[in-house]
């Protein structure tokens, strides 16, 4: 999105991100960037750190991603993500659903089927689920490293049919605390999003979509960002 005004923040993400920028956009927020790819590009090796006379910078590996990423650098007018002046807003990482894909736990299944929930709290898990999403973990240290004030949105509380809904809760639980680790402000609005199932409401889902919220769910989140002064 091109802006006249000065733009607020910097979006980028996978596909969780598009609700963001509907709302900031039918909001008339100035912003730059968007999704730049479906979220299982970026978990692991989806970029590395290039240092340029600007300053340090990132490159997608991704040829789709790479183009939507120096398009939205050029509109703020930076070379690299070092020159950014205005906060980044990210959902990379957050695709706890590709995480929990049924198949990918069946070897930690019980006699019931389910995946024990000790197991789920276990230091084994954790550490599966953050090599799971290492670059991502690495996107948001480097980010954050560069001084910059980066926001991490977590994913709408959806679980398709082919994931575990279980492992989906407790996968993302150790996201949201390796985000927070490196350093980067987590946007966590289940309380205000969720039925008492813990699932999103159904107002705030994309029609006819297993995974995505709908530009409601992108108004609340939007709402959350101005009120943390974005």
């Amino acid at each position: 999105m091109t802006t006249t005004a000065p733009a607020r923040f910097l979006l980028l993400g996978d596909s969780h991100a598009g609700p963001i920028g509907r709302a900031a956009q039918n909001a008339g927020i100035p912003f730059q960037g968007g999704p730049i790819g479906p979220g299982r590009e970026f978990t692991d090796s989806f970029f590395t750190v290039r240092d340029t006379p600007e300053g340090s910078d990132v490159v997608f590996h991704a040829e789709e991603a790479e183009e939507h990423y120096r398009r939205f650098l050029g509109e703020l007018g930076v070379a690299a993500l070092a020159g950014l002046d205005v906060p980044l807003v990210a959902t990379f990482g957050f695709c706890a659903h590709f995480v929990a894909l049924r198949e990918n736990w069946d070897l930690y299944r019980d006699r019931s089927g389910s995946v024990p929930s000790a197991f789920l709290a276990s230091p084994l898990f954790d550490a599966i689920v953050r090599a799971a999403v290492r670059d991502s973990l690495g996107f948001y240290g480097h980010a954050v490293s560069l001084g910059l004030r980066v926001l991490a949105v977590m994913p709408p509380q959806r679980v398709p049919g082919q994931s575990d809904p279980t492992v989906f809760m407790a996968a993302q639980e150790s996201i949201r605390l390796a985000v927070a680790e490196r350093g980067a402000e987590i946007v966590d609005l289940r309380r205000r999003t969720t039925s008492p199932d813990g699932l999103q409401r159904p107002e705030l889902c994309e029609a006819n979509d297993e995974i995505h919220g709908n530009l409601a769910f992108g108004r609340v989140i939007l709402t959350e960002l101005l009120d943390r002064g974005l």
